[in-house]
């Protein structure tokens, strides 16, 4: 079975791109680079990834992410955190050993706006462009060609691919200068720390009070309390199903950028800490792979 499901994807001229990371986001998404018939070379640091994408896809292989980048005028790259994105964009055999001026680089890793803006003028200085372009919407969303993409950089760089980016989004935002789609990422995993526990709680609850929790979340599901995290998640707590690609690993990853963040800028997160402690409970009960939802185990007998 295709990891990316079937979409209509905008009618654009077909273009070299160049892909780099292919792990449960960006393999998909490369994918429906290749279906929306962009020309794609990609690059993962283990090569059976690649090989295995380059099956399904039957597009290009490179050894390298400056071999990716040797003839695209945009490259996209879903790599780990902020020093692989340093080595993947200006470490030896990195992008900016071949990237040509005009080309456009767009960065989907979640890191921190300090790298995105420090990356942004180490780039311009060699007349190419760097968007921080972090996504949400998970795997899913990845796999179904419907991220919410959020972008920080140069206006007329996000012009130009900004078609080329929904091949795998189902939106597209430039939200200000370098940096700025960073922030609005961690706006987005603050909101969806709070959400995640309170929906935990709830479950948790309902089942001590033996009520039947499936005809409970169809019916808050059409009211005030409906969510993406109760339509999506809500059964599967309940079921102790917790492997839908968002690691707790991955999220306390990113907990931790926003906490940097709220240092610099003096901005109060104190129920995104208090859930970040509770990952971490998570993690300690070998659950550092389970989904983000995995919450609910803290507070029920049930075990993923």
């Amino acid at each position: 079975m295709s990891s990316v499901a079937s979409k209509q994807y905008p009618a654009i001229t077909p273009q070299n791109v160049a892909f780099i990371g292919l792990g449960v986001m960006g393999g998909p998404m490369a994918g429906h680079l290749a279906r929306a018939g962009h020309r794609v070379t990609v690059y993962n640091r283990t090569a059976q990834k690649a090989d295995a994408w380059q099956v399904e896809f039957a597009n290009s292989v490179a050894d390298t992410p400056a071999a990716a980048a040797h003839k695209s005028k945009f490259i996209a790259l879903c790599v780990g955190n902020d020093d692989d994105v340093r080595q993947v964009v200006a470490g030896p055999d990195g992008i900016l050993e071949s990237a040509q001026p005009g080309t456009v680089i767009c960065d989907h890793t979640t890191t921190s706006a300090e790298v995105a803006r420090e990356l942004s003028a180490l780039c311009a200085a060699q007349g190419v462009a760097f968007l921080d372009a972090p996504v949400s919407g998970g795997q899913a969303g990845a796999q179904n060609g419907l991220l919410a993409v959020m972008v920080g950089g140069d206006a007329a760089a996000f012009a130009r691919v900004q078609p080329i980016l929904m091949a795998y989004a189902k939106a597209v935002t430039r939200i200000g200068d370098s940096g700025t789609g960073q922030l609005t990422k961690m706006v987005n995993q603050i909101c969806i720390a709070g959400l995640v526990q309170g929906l935990a709680e709830a479950l948790a609850f309902g089942q001590k009070a033996q009520l039947p929790m499936e005809l409970v979340l169809d019916v808050i599901g059409k009211g005030a309390a409906q969510s993406w995290q109760l339509d999506n998640r809500g059964k599967t707590m309940l079921a102790g199903q917790f492997e839908f690609g968002f690691a707790v690993d991955w999220m306390r990853k990113d907990l931790g950028l926003v906490f940097d963040e709220a240092a610099r800028v003096g901005a109060a997160v104190p129920v995104a800490k208090l859930v970040d402690g509770y990952y971490a409970e998570v993690q300690a009960v070998g659950g550092a792979r389970w989904d983000t939802s995995s919450l609910i185990v803290r507070l029920t007998d049930k075990k993923a």
